[in-house]
């Protein structure tokens, strides 16, 4: 069991939305092979509703980090819009193999699946695809290992964005065995945490702003990139 106690995982709590640091290595929904998913544990996070919420966005099995939650359907409601509209404002941490020169830019490369197949979830890079935007801070760097700590903030929400776009630009993400080089059995897992969720759910408050520490399979390259704490 990846989860043991869904509720040490709690980031934020109000009458709509819940936002929770979502383990790497656990789906979200369940897919064709079974297993453990997040859904399964929901019930424990209804606090007296009479249904468990529901993701209001999607994170990739191996991504770990804040995961939005409606607590009922005209607040999932409310939140897929959010995210739809792009108003819903995301920063990722990543380590990247080599890294940038720069200290801080934008990826605007367009993206399409690599396959017809509709269960197909790879992509790639493809003029004719959907436009898609990353932009990009060095956070730091590790000469030593040849690695860099990227803040990742996607402008646009295409399925695997980051990890193609990093890989695109010649740094791809450290763990990633699909676009990257990481071997399928025993690697570092995917290094890529959703750090911060800012959402602009009421009209007359500011955004909840919300942040997930930094995971423990990051946690040592992290620091070897200049982090110092959380």
């Amino acid at each position: 069991m990846i989860v043991d106690d869904i509720l040490s995982r709690l980031l934020y709590r109000d009458a709509l939305v819940l936002v929770i640091d979502k383990p790497a290595g656990l789906p979200v929904h369940p897919g064709p092979k079974g297993g453990e998913t997040l859904t399964q544990h929901l019930d424990a996070l209804r606090f007296g509703l009479p249904r468990r919420p529901e993701a209001a966005h999607r994170l990739d099995r191996d991504t770990s980090g804040c995961l939005a939650l409606g607590r009922h359907a005209k607040a999932l409601a409310r939140l897929n819009a959010l995210f739809a509209q792009g108003k819903a404002d995301k920063t990722y941490w990543a380590l990247v193999e080599g890294g940038p020169s720069e200290e801080s830019g934008e990826i605007d490369l367009a993206l399409a699946r690599r396959s017809d197949d509709p269960r197909s979830w790879w992509m790639k890079t493809d003029p004719a695809g959907d436009p898609s935007l990353t932009r990009w801070r060095v956070m730091g760097r590790d000469p030593a290992a040849g690695r860099t700590w990227l803040a990742l903030a996607p402008v646009t929400g295409r399925t695997h964005q980051l990890r193609v776009h990093c890989a695109a630009m010649g740094w791809p993400i450290l763990g990633d065995t699909v676009y990257g080089s990481a071997p399928r059995q025993g690697g570092p897992g995917l290094q890529l945490h959703a750090r911060t969720l800012a959402l602009p759910l009421y009209p007359k408050k500011p955004a909840i702003t919300v942040e997930a520490p930094a995971p423990g399979h990051m946690r040592e390259g992290l620091r070897a990139c200049g982090l110092a704490e959380g």
